[in-house]
């Protein structure tokens, strides 16, 4: 981020980095598998033949506990059937409408698929067996207005093993610790656009690094489920912590409220110009290689806060969007956090030597998550700051189409928006050729869809693909690589072929909404 900071540092107002949504999900591990639920039913006495009465009998007793607070209060509990249906969206509605500020807002029940268990005989070892079953059940969702978190949503699950998930946002956090310190701000959806002292908050945000996560969460679950201790008096199961999915988002706020307008649409196009694969991979942590076996994918959407870039690599994403006038956002999702690493000792071997391991979704790797994250944003935002935003795109194509020479021979200029060009760069631009490059053969054979019939047609294909990859080079679009007869796309190819293979894609209509 650096090289970004300071190509735009005149610009540039204040720079606020942390978490932004935030799922927590807690799971009693041990009766999370069927060797452990039976254990369970074995300590407190139950039958197996009896696990059916017994979990519906358990379950009833949870939705029943779990909804007595807000009868006690006096708040509302509705069923919500649509799946489409915000549940977020209603609970604001109600806290608006009913004047919540604090505590809790409403409690909403839902039928949804889940993981539980079911007895089933085994005939051939003659006795009865938990196995895993995925079948609806109820689950209870509570939206509050935390004195910490601010607004979010914690859910439980009525039927064995009780997992529950808990949202959180950091923004909103953070914006609760700026009440109690008053420190004045604008607040737009998740992000602040002016913030008096914005050096401050960002101290704030990183002490949410330093939170003792089991603590506040244990709080919540006992909340969702008071019957806890009744359920597992006689085998105490505690709740393990594991972050399900992170945001941490990185948000630029800018002097002048017309600068970032101008900026944007050109971030925009190097984005989408100038991202390839292997940046994107590079972005994310990945060393690009042709072995990799997770998809690769970069796109845009217009939405209605505008045009978005993202970049997505094994359920791990990073994206960059204009979230205010004044305000630009980078920011990455971490779904799968196996794809990173941290220096810490085995988990089975706490005291032993560290190493490079897998980032794991535990609570433990909390810090080294948000560090990666972290990471992730410098590296995206500092691609965009190779951006020459003096110079138009139109000026740097201008001069392909000029003609040129090669070893004192005219090469004429190429014409991008003939199909004959545009077959070729899009030939030479496959991206099987990005590592080891490609040979005259192999542009033969994308170029002619039929085989060559005779061998005087193959050599006048030959004499041909090389004038054309001779053309290429005198623009400078290609280079041969030394002591062989391979060639590479070189760097200023890379950019101005992706621009006009980019172009090609683009609609007029598309063009104006990413200008507006």
């Amino acid at each position: 981020m650096k090289q970004f900071i300071q190509q735009y540092d005149s610009e540039i107002s204040s720079i606020l980095s942390g978490w932004d949504r935030l799922t927590m999900r807690g799971s009693l591990r041990r009766i999370s598998y069927p060797i452990g639920m039976t254990d369970f039913l074995f300590k407190t006495e139950t039958p197996m033949k009896a696990f059916g009465q017994y979990a519906n009998s358990v379950s009833k007793s949870l939705v029943e506990a779990s909804c007595k607070t807000a009868v006690s209060l006096n708040r509302p509990v509705q069923y919500v059937g649509l799946a489409k249906t915000s549940k977020d969206e209603m609970a604001r509605e109600v806290a608006e409408k009913d004047g919540i500020t604090d505590g809790l807002i409403m409690i909403i029940k839902s039928v949804e698929l889940c993981r539980t268990y079911r007895m089933q005989s085994d005939r051939k070892k003659h006795h009865l067996e938990l196995v895993r079953q995925i079948r609806q059940c109820t689950v209870i969702y509570h939206y509050l207005i935390h004195p910490e978190f601010g607004f979010m949503n914690a859910r439980i699950q009525s039927w064995f093993p009780f997992p529950i998930q808990i949202c959180i946002n950091g923004r909103e956090w953070l914006s609760r610790v700026l009440d109690k310190e008053g420190i004045a701000y604008q607040r737009y959806e998740n992000c602040f656009p002016w913030i008096a002292d914005f050096r401050r908050a960002q101290t704030l945000m990183h002490r949410q690094l330093n939170t003792n996560w089991p603590a506040k969460f244990d709080r919540i679950a006992r909340m969702l489920n008071p019957i806890h201790g009744k359920i597992f008096a006689k085998y105490p199961l505690p709740y393990y912590w594991s972050a399900f999915q992170s945001e941490w988002a990185t948000d630029i706020v800018f002097k002048d409220p017309d600068f970032l307008p101008r900026l944007y649409p050109r971030l925009l196009i190097h984005g989408i110009v100038n991202s390839a694969s292997p940046d994107a991979m590079r972005f994310l942590g990945k060393k690009p290689r042709t072995n990799f076996k997770h998809e690769v994918v970069s796109k845009y959407k217009l939405g209605p806060e505008g045009a978005r870039i993202k970049h997505q690599v094994a359920k791990n994403g990073v994206k960059l969007y204009g979230k205010y006038y004044n305000l630009l956002r980078a920011e990455n999702t971490i779904n799968n956090p196996n794809q990173m690493k941290a220096y810490r000792p085995s988990q089975k071997n706490p005291t032993g030597p560290s190493a490079w391991r897998q980032l794991r979704r535990g609570i433990a790797d909390m810090a080294r998550r948000a560090e990666i994250s972290q990471a992730i944003n410098d590296r995206y935002l500092d691609h965009f700051a190779a951006l020459d935003t003096s110079t138009a795109l139109a000026e740097l194509l201008a001069p392909l189409t000029e003609p040129t020479t090669w070893n004192g021979y005219r090469v004429r200029g190429l014409r991008p928006s003939s199909k004959e060009d545009l077959s070729l760069f899009k030939a030479i631009m496959h991206g099987e050729f990005t590592i080891t490059g490609f040979r005259n053969r192999d542009i033969q054979t994308l170029l002619f869809k039929v085989q060559a019939t005779s061998i005087k047609e193959y050599r006048r294909r030959s004499s041909k693909i090389s004038r054309l990859l001779r053309m290429l080079r005198a623009h400078h679009l290609i280079r041969r690589i030394p002591n062989t007869y391979r060639y590479l796309v070189s760097e200023k190819g890379l950019v101005l072929l992706k621009a006009v293979l980019s172009l090609e894609q683009i609609t007029l209509d598309q063009l104006n909404k990413l200008a507006a």
